[in-house]
This record gives C-alpha cells, sequence and structure tokens, in this order.
C-alpha cells in the first residue's frame, strides 16, 4: 500500500487546513495550505469542523460531519478527518488488527492502539454510548477536475543570489580555502621525514629545518585563517541583515487582515528561521566546499601510502553517514516541535510583560505564571528528547569513528612491524586520518544543517507565497476623482470563521465631501467594521466602495492611507519621543505643523509639565501615559498628518468633559473642508454631525441631524435618553 502523504502544520492553528491539505494529496491533487487556510476561514482560535467542512466543499468533496461509535466508525470509507482531544484535528487513513493509523500534521503518522486511539477521540456519552466527532470526505467529479496548484516556492537557487552579491569575497574566500588546504596538505610530509631521516640519520640540523618550516606553515595557516575569518564575518552578517530586511519588507507588503489570523510568537520564530538560513549559506555551505577540497586531496595521500586503510576508512565513513541519516527525520519532527514550543514560549512572555497590568489588577499572578511554567515543563519534555537523540546519535557515531581508528591504528602498527611502513609514514597516516575525520563530520552537519534550512525555507515559502496587498500585476489609481465623497453600496462583511454572523449586510451609506458623518449604535453592531472597511483593513464580501464615480479597490492602498488621518481605539504608541510619536510619516518633524497638532490635541500643558518636553520617551520602554494623554497623542498625530479624509473610532471616549470639550472645539475648525467620519457613544462627540447614522446589528436602522433623530424618537432618541438617565 501507497504511504498516506503527510504535511506538517506550520503553526498552531494550522491543523485543520493541514488535514484538508492530506487528504486532496491523498486523492491525487495538491492544493497551497494559504488556500486551504483563506477557504476554511481560520482565524486567531484556529478553524471549526464547519470551516474545514465548507472548504472541502469548495475544492470538490462530499462531506458529512457526524457523531460515531467504534463500532460505526469501523464500517465508514477512510481517510476521515477526526476531532482529537477536543482541540485538534487529525487524520484517520487506516485500522488494522485494532490497529489504528492517524496522520497528525503536529507529530507525523502514528499507530495507536485501540485503548489509546478511544482515550484521544471520544468526546461525548449518549445513551450509554461513547462516541466522537468524525468529518467524511468523499471526492467528487469536480474535485478531479480541478486543476490544484503548482508547487513554485522558493527553493535554493533563490538563497544562493545572496551570496552572488558577494562573489569577488567568496573567490577570496576560497582562495584562502585553498592555500590552507595545501598548507595542511605539507604537514604529513614534513612529519614523515623528521623521523625518517632526521632521526634515523641523527641530523638535528635537517630536523631544526623541517621544524623551521613546520613553524612558517603554522604561522602561515593561522594568518589565511584570521583573515578568512573576517571576510566570512563580514559577508554573513551583509547576508543576515539582507535576508531579514526582504524579509520585513514582504512582511510590511502583505494585507492588514494576516496579522489578525497570525500570533507574534509564530512571526517572532519566522524571524529566527532567516538565521538559520543565514548561517546554512555563510557557514555551512562555505565550509563544506573547503571539507570536500581536504576529503578529496587527503583520501588520495592515505590511498598513495596504503590502499587497505583507505578501504577501511571509506566504509567507516559510509557506515558513520548511514547512521547519521537514519536520524534525520525524528530531527525534523522535534525541529517543528521546537517551533511550535518556541513560538508559544516567546507569545507567554510577551503577554506576560505587555499584560502587567492587568494581571495584576485581575490577582491572576499565580495563573499566568504557571501557564508559563507548564510551557516551561513542555519546553524540558522537548529538551530531553532532543537530548536523547542526540545521545542515541552520538553513541552510534563514536563507537563507529573509534573502532575505525582502533583498527586502522593496529594495522599501521603490524604494517611498521612487518617493515611495510616506516614509523614515518605511521606517523603521517595518523596525521591524515586526523585531518579526514574532521570533513567527514562537517559534511555530516551539513546534511543536518542543510535539513533545517530546508524547514526554514518551508515556513518562509508561507509567507513568500501570499499575494501582496498591492500585487505587481495589478494596476493602481494615484489620484482621486473631483468628487471626493464616499458611497457604500450594498456591503455585506463577515468576520473569517465558519458559522459567523454577518457583521454588516446590505448596507448603502452615503458619506459627502467636506461632510462630518457620525455612525452610533450599540457594541457590536459593526461601527467599527465600516471603518476598517473605508481603510481598507479588509475588502467588502459583497458589494462596492466608491470614492467619486471610482472604486476605492482601484486607488492605491498606500495613496489612500496616506490622504487618511486615523484614530483608532487601540493606536499603538511607539517606544520613542513625543514628537516622533505624532510625526510617526517624518524622519525630521515640521515644528509649525508639530505646534498646530499638540494644540488642537490640547496636550501642550502635559508636554510642557515633562523636563523634556517633546524629546520625552513614552511607550512600552518610556515614560508611563494615561488613557486620555494616549488618546491626545493619537489624535495631535491624526492631525499632524492634515489629511483629506478623517476616521475617528472611539476617539475621546477616555477624555474627561472639559479635555473633551476643548479638543472638539478645537477639531471643528480643523475639519472644515474635510470629509470626516466619527464612530462614538458619547452624544456631545457626535451630535454636531452633518449626519448621524444608527446601526443596529449590522444594519443602518435610522439616519439623519440630531435634531432631527430627536424629534422621530426612534433608536437614536433612546440611546440619547440613556445617556441623559445616567448623567453623561
Amino acid at each position: 500500500m501507497k504511504a498516506f502523504p503527510f504535511y506538517k502544520q506550520p503553526d498552531q492553528m494550522d491543523c485543520g487546513p493541514t488535514c484538508l491539505r492530506m487528504v486532496a494529496k491523498h486523492y491525487g491533487k495538491t492544493f497551497s495550505l494559504q488556500k486551504l487556510r483563506e477557504i476554511c476561514g481560520i482565524n486567531r482560535e484556529g478553524v471549526s469542523l464547519l470551516g474545514i467542512s465548507e472548504a472541502a466543499e469548495k475544492i470538490g468533496f462530499r462531506t458529512t460531519g457526524i457523531k460515531l461509535s467504534l463500532q460505526q466508525l469501523a464500517e465508514i470509507d477512510l481517510p476521515v478527518i477526526l476531532h482529537w482531544n477536543q482541540n485538534h484535528f487529525v487524520i484517520l487513513y487506516k485500522v488494522k488488527n485494532s490497529q489504528y493509523h492517524i496522520a497528525d500534521p503536529a507529530k507525523g503518522l502514528i499507530t495507536y492502539a485501540e485503548s489509546e486511539f478511544l482515550k484521544h477521540w471520544l468526546s461525548t456519552h449518549n445513551n450509554g454510548h461513547s462516541e466522537g466527532i468524525v468529518l467524511t470526505l468523499s471526492p467528487t467529479p469536480d474535485f478531479y477536475s480541478q486543476e490544484g496548484d503548482k508547487a513554485d516556492g522558493l527553493d535554493f537557487s533563490y538563497l544562493l543570489k545572496y551570496l552572488y552579491r558577494y562573489k569577488q569575497l567568496i573567490v577570496q574566500l576560497f582562495a584562502g580555502l585553498a592555500v590552507g588546504s595545501l598548507l595542511q596538505l605539507i604537514l604529513p610530509f614534513l612529519t614523515q621525514s623528521i623521523v625518517d631521516i632526521g632521526i634515523n640519520t641523527r641530523n638535528l640540523n635537517f630536523i631544526y629545518i623541517i621544524l623551521i618550516a613546520q613553524s612558517m606553515l603554522f604561522i602561515g595557516r593561522m594568518s589565511v585563517d584570521f583573515i578568512r575569518s573576517w571576510i566570512l564575518l563580514h559577508i554573513s552578517t551583509r547576508i543576515n541583515i539582507s535576508i531579514l530586511t526582504d524579509f520585513l519588507i514582504k512582511l510590511m507588503k502583505l494585507p492588514i487582515s494576516f496579522f489578525d489570523t497570525k500570533m507574534t510568537g509564530d512571526i517572532m520564530q519566522r524571524m529566527n528561521d532567516q538565521k538559520r538560513i543565514e548561517t546554512f549559506l555563510t557557514g555551512s555551505t562555505l565550509s563544506v566546499v573547503f571539507s570536500m577540497f581536504n576529503l578529496v586531496i587527503f583520501a588520495v595521500v592515505l590511498a598513495y601510502y596504503n590502499i587497505n586503510i583507505f578501504i577501511i576508512f571509506a566504509v567507516s565513513t559510509v557506515l558513520y553517514s548511514l547512521w547519521v541519516i537514519a536520524f534525520l527525520k525524528k530531527r525534523r519532527t522535534l525541529d517543528f516541535k521546537r517551533f511550535d514550543i518556541s513560538s508559544k514560549n516567546q507569545t507567554a512572555i510577551v503577554q506576560l510583560i505587555g499584560g502587567m497590568q492587568e494581571i495584576k489588577l485581575n490577582n491572576c499572578e499565580q495563573q499566568k505564571r504557571w501557564e508559563w511554567e507548564r510551557i516551561q515543563a513542555g519546553l524540558f519534555r522537548f529538551n530531553v528528547k532532543s537530548l536523547a537523540l542526540g545521545q542515541y546519535q552520538q553513541a552510534g557515531t563514536f563507537f563507529i569513528n573509534e573502532g575505525k581508528n582502533i583498527l586502522i591504528t593496529f594495522l599501521v602498527a603490524k604494517s611498521v612491524i612487518d617493515g611495510q611502513l616506516t614509523l614515518g609514514a605511521m606517523m603521517a597516516v595518523q596525521y591524515i586520518i586526523g585531518q579526514l575525520n574532521s570533513p567527514i563530520e562537517q559534511m555530516l552537519g551539513f546534511v543536518q544543517q542543510l535539513q533545517d534550512a530546508k524547514i526554514s525555507l518551508e515556513r518562509l515559502n508561507e509567507i513568500r507565497e501570499m499575494d501582496d496587498e498591492e500585487p505587481l500585476d495589478k494596476t493602481f489609481v494615484n489620484e482621486l476623482p473631483s468628487d471626493k465623497s464616499i458611497t457604500l453600496q450594498n456591503i455585506s462583511f463577515t468576520y473569517l470563521g465558519a458559522g459567523n454572523e454577518p457583521v454588516l449586510s446590505q448596507i448603502n451609506l452615503h458619506i459627502p465631501q467636506g461632510k462630518t458623518t457620525a455612525i452610533v449604535g450599540m457594541s457590536g453592531s459593526g461601527k467599527t467594521t465600516i471603518l476598517k472597511l473605508l481603510l481598507r483593513f479588509y475588502e467588502p464580501q459583497k458589494g462596492d466602495i466608491k470614492v467619486g464615480n471610482g472604486y476605492l479597490s482601484q486607488i492605491s492602498f498606500r495613496y489612500w492611507r496616506g490622504l487618511c488621518g486615523v484614530v483608532m481605539q487601540d493606536g499603538f504608541i511607539f517606544s520613542d519621543s513625543i514628537s516622533k510619536n505624532i510625526a510617526v510619516g517624518d524622519e525630521y518633524p515640521d515644528m509649525a505643523k508639530l505646534k498646530d497638532a499638540i494644540h488642537a490635541a490640547n496636550i501642550s500643558e502635559f508636554i510642557e509639565s515633562l523636563p523634556l518636553g517633546l524629546n520625552t520617551k513614552i511607550g512600552a520602554e518610556g515614560n508611563g501615559i494615561s488613557q486620555g494623554q494616549r488618546q491626545r497623542i493619537l489624535i495631535a498625530r491624526a492631525v499632524y498628518k492634515n489629511p483629506e479624509y478623517i476616521f475617528f473610532d472611539e476617539a475621546t471616549n477616555a477624555l474627561d468633559s472639559n479635555n473633551e470639550k476643548v479638543i472638539m472645539e478645537n477639531l471643528e475648525k480643523f475639519f472644515k473642508g474635510k470629509t470626516v467620519v466619527v464612530v462614538a457613544h458619547r452624544l456631545s462627540t457626535v451630535k454636531h454631525a452633518d449626519n448621524i447614522v444608527v446601526l443596529d446589528k449590522g444594519i443602518i436602522i435610522e439616519q439623519g441631524t440630531h435634531k432631527e433623530l430627536t424629534s422621530a424618537k426612534g433608536e437614536y432618541y433612546q440611546l440619547v435618553k440613556n445617556q441623559l438617565e445616567l448623567g453623561n
């Protein structure tokens, strides 16, 4: 039977799409993980069984999600996707002799005994029967009519382009390696001549000459190694920066929606992967050429001295290599496990440090510390497995290597006694064997680092294969029409995740140029989602957004956002000076614009009270600031930009009434001639708007001026009434 195809899940939440990818491959079609992620509706919580089912049907499978007992499971066609441990998905692809063969995207192809299988799979008890959740999949003609995806990701030829940029330095490096190898090659002959000529003829002057020659060779080799190390440092640093920079450039070209589905730790671990690729390129790849050169040269010399010893060395080297290669598959599995645990560890540390205020306020220090300790326990178990694997591998290689050395020592000693070799030749052979051991170890180390680099390259491919926010093959407009009004036509939107309710349904809204439009409604009504669609965080699933007579989707993302001033509820404060936080887009802030922005945000008094004023560092690594000060800095940032469109999402909800009154008065002057969209709960923020839109469960139920809506005594009137009753 053909082995079941296996893919490893690259991230913590990818088990569902990876299972679907394996099933599709089993039936002969290749789909990229990214495509399956998109149609599964994956988010930070992963994907549901409903999401996998819907995605499977989109690529041509007929699916059924059911609860089955073990007896019923034996009657259905395999493979099927199982809900595993109530938080994971795996594939059951074969049952034989009460052995259950599982493709676990987190661990590999595993066989379970019946009792252990049931412990992982069973989730509910119904009328005395234990049941587990199963998703059956059978391909339809539509599945076979699809082409599937081409595997056109990055390969090592792409990475070698980084080396090509430094070809002159690499030529110098290889020249140094060649000189070093030749100098090493002379040493065994000098050693032999000392013993066979100098000692046998008792010629001390000859020995002096040879020792002087050896000293000069040693100095020469050491000088070449020093120069080679400096060149290697220069190349590796440049390449590491280049790879990381290219990764960040790609990351910054991705849509904002990408960062909604990726854990911080996953992205940080991918940045660590770049270092492994750089180490492989500049360390292993270059060193292995040197090792190969040494291996060939010294192997020829060894064969010249004694062909039998050469054969023994060659056979032991083959055994040594096979032993190391036998562990590569297990190393690969452990590497994915390391990535997963390290990702969770980094995410946990970021949360612990960033959320320390909330942790202490909610007295959950112990629980959060226990969570971190559980991750450390998992990391310890992984390190134990990794150490055990290394020890098994080391024990075998040590046995083969030392056994070979003992056997060769016996043979050369016997050859000297039998008169087949001179004592000097024996010492030369031992030196050559020592020189040959190092290239073999380096070659096998290269194989392991090659595997690490390939794994890192696979994870890098995931990012590289994603479509840019602005693909090169698509033309975008870098200008606005004369009519700059915004119109939403029949807009509907649902967040990723199967079974999610639509956040917006059939929204029709006109936002006139130069006017202020306010959007109000209960929490979860879709107010912020409209703002995010206007800012192109996401694209509408149905309907169109128009700017004048053109479509927003045809305008360049970068150009459009350059025209927009934004204050979001979760706006970010950088660990930098106040001036740099306000003028985030300028290397050198415009002091006149900065002064106007500070005045509009009514933050002058706070800045003047600081010893360093505008140069005071704030943010994560600087002075702590209140939520109100944070909001005022974000407002100042939007004003400094002097945009044509302004989008405020609860921009003043953390301000006291006095500050809010002053800021709103200042902003009224700033808003003149600009198109403004304000999302707010507070009546004081929206009552002067030219048009107030009332949302309820993703539907516009009212719109008009403050006076018109209060007179109508509808939903807006109730919102105002509730605020007044609360004393706001």
